[in-house]
């Protein structure tokens, strides 16, 4: 099960310096995860300061 960033988002990008497979980019409103490529680590979900990513 992926991974959603919620619109909570503040696009800090600590999300994305954690993500192991690049699955996370810059999107127009707020950052996204790409379910195609997440492995559903959690990494992203730990380093959110805003508690915006949880699973699916």
């Amino acid at each position: 099960m992926a991974y959603k960033i919620s619109d909570a988002c503040i696009s800090c990008g600590a999300c994305a310096d954690q993500c192991p497979v690049e699955a996370i980019a810059e999107g127009d409103a707020h950052y996204v995860i790409d379910p195609d490529k997440c492995i559903s680590c959690g990494s992203c979900a730990e380093q959110c300061p805003m508690s915006a990513i949880a699973e699916e």
